[in-house]
């Protein structure tokens, strides 16, 4: 490599480089993705560069200037990676519990919409035999109890399963936050349309005397699972009640508000419905016994409960609403 050629080929690319660098770095500016690609791609480039010049002419007043030129893109690329993981830690232990805490009061309202109908109806199908009677007929009642339930949990590989749980889960839980926009009305449907088909299920298999089969396959990862549904139901409730009562704000302002609060809630659930699929798909149907199963699913929403709640009740204390736009 000749210095002159060097110089020559790429000096457009150290200037385009510092160039780069300094609006990254500056308070005022910023990149689009193209330029951010473009900024990592000549900062490899001249860092290159700049280890050949340090070897072979490393008093050349260039290599100072290029020095300066990569430390500055070297701040630029990693700041911004340190910058997005602070924002990542912030989000989940400040702006995501406060956003559940703020809806303390919706999330037991939300939890009786899904839980009442659910053991309402468990416990009338359970001790009704006219009731029963009226779900289905004998032959596929057995079926459903003897084995088409349990067979469910393994019916696909761990993986594959798991993933089509925790889309489908993630799905019943932007409908009962997105259903919020009718007034709340939608969002009451959902949860209550839910928890009545749990309710279905368990007294189906509490009539037939195999109540610990249900709960041993459905608190490992349901316990979590509605924990994360009734928390995406309260701030569907959010959503419809800033419609109804917007206070001394104009609708619009009021929905858009709490429409930054409901989204903190949908993306800060993913890791909770990610975590109940991972249980659904290879803790629920596994060979564990049913204690050791269960155990796993009372930590699993115990921690969930501790975190929101404590962390959430200490970030709304100082200041914090739980809306995105908010620090």
């Amino acid at each position: 490599m000749n210095l002159d050629d060097l110089t020559a080929r790429h000096d457009d690319d150290w200037q385009r480089l510092a160039a780069l660098a300094k609006r990254a770095s500056s308070r005022a500016g910023g990149l689009t993705g193209a330029e951010v690609d473009e900024l990592t791609s000549l900062y490899l480039l001249t860092s290159s560069h700049l280890a050949w010049l340090r070897t072979h002419h490393p008093h050349l007043q260039l290599v100072t200037s290029l020095t300066s030129t990569v430390g500055m893109a070297n701040g630029a690329i990693y700041g911004a990676r340190r910058g997005a993981w602070r924002s990542c830690m912030t989000f989940f232990s400040t702006t995501f519990p406060a956003a559940v805490w703020f809806h303390r009061v919706r999330i037991v309202i939300a939890a009786v919409a899904l839980l009442g109908p659910a053991f309402i109806i468990g416990a009338w199908l359970a001790t009704s035999d006219a009731a029963i009677e009226a779900t289905a007929d004998e032959i596929t009642r057995a079926a459903y109890v003897d084995s088409d339930f349990e067979s469910y949990y393994s019916s696909q590989p761990a993986e594959q399963f798991s993933a089509e749980v925790f889309f489908n889960n993630v799905q019943v839980a932007f409908y009962a936050f997105a259903a919020g926009i009718t007034l709340g009305l939608g969002t009451l449907f959902v949860l209550i349309f839910n928890g009545a088909n749990a309710g279905l299920a368990g007294g189906l298999f509490h009539h037939a005397g195999q109540a610990d089969v249900f709960w041993g396959l459905i608190l490992p990862h349901g316990l979590l699972e509605l924990s994360a549904i009734i928390v995406a139901g309260a701030a569907g409730l959010g959503l419809g009640w800033s419609i109804v009562a917007p206070g001394d704000q104009l609708r619009t302002t009021s929905l858009a508000e709490e429409g930054g609060r409901s989204v903190t809630i949908v993306l800060g659930l993913i890791p909770a419905f990610g975590l109940a699929a991972l249980i659904e798909a290879f803790i629920t149907p596994s060979g564990l016994g049913t204690p050791s199963r269960i155990a796993v699913g009372v930590l699993a929403a115990t921690g969930f409960w501790i975190w929101v709640l404590s962390i959430g009740r200490h970030a709304a204390a100082h200041g914090h609403t739980g809306r995105l736009n908010q620090a």
